[in-house]
């Protein structure tokens, strides 16, 4: 199994657990930094630094090719889809899952408009990237462009949990794809006392935010 865009690797562990000592498990990331935390884990897997839109993989190596939150930001995604399918064995399957529009997120849309009230649109834009690939048509006509015409895509709606306002705000301040390196100290502290303000609906008994989310997954062969 092949894990593209594999970050720090919490996929790539799921999968292995599943797969079990019989199997054989690949994580690839473009980003060093994600790659050494991913080494750390306790898992009998390889982990490869290199671009989705060249894989640096021989043909029909795998039975199955996932890659999760990642594709959203590829450059050359139709591209990146030709590559995954080229690694891909006769009758293996790929899944890319990517998230909904930021609407259906009723939290995360919240936090935006936040964002944009208080540092500007351009900072709420940075925060708006994972959520570019919510239209199922777009994503269809990627697939399409990218010669795979009988893609299934399927909305899933799952809860996003947060132990508290500060755990969120911290790890969207961590992402490197989001709010990383965009804000400053100061003005972390002062979205962290508005974001108490803004997600105190989504507040759950004990204070932890919580709201429904939605993602498309995209299944192929």
């Amino acid at each position: 199994m092949l894990d593209v865009a594999c970050g720090t690797g919490v996929l790539t562990l799921a999968v292995s657990e599943i797969v079990g000592p019989g199997g054989s498990v690949v994580g690839l990331d473009a980003n060093p930094q994600m790659l050494a935390v991913a080494r750390r884990k306790p898992v009998q897997t390889e982990w490869l630094e290199g671009m989705a839109e060249v894989l640096p993989l021989p043909n029909k190596s795998f039975d199955a090719v996932v890659s999760q939150f990642g594709f959203m930001f590829f450059e050359g995604k139709p591209q990146a889809l030709r590559e995954m399918m080229r690694v891909l064995r006769p009758g293996g399957r790929l899944a890319v899952a990517v998230c909904d529009a930021v609407e259906n997120s009723p939290g995360y849309s919240a936090f935006t408009l936040l964002l944009d009230r208080l540092f500007g649109q351009q900072v709420g834009d940075a925060f708006r990237a994972p959520f570019s690939l919510g239209d199922a048509g777009q994503l269809r006509e990627i697939c399409r462009e990218a010669g795979i015409d009988d893609a299934e895509i399927v909305q899933r709606n799952e809860k996003v949990r947060f132990e508290s306002v500060d755990a969120m705000v911290s790890t969207e301040r961590a992402c490197v794809w989001t709010l990383g390196g965009v804000l400053t100290d100061e003005q972390f502290e002062r979205l962290l006392k508005e974001s108490e303000k803004a997600l105190k609906p989504f507040a759950t008994g004990g204070g932890a935010p919580r709201w429904p989310g939605a993602f498309s997954s995209c299944r192929i062969a």
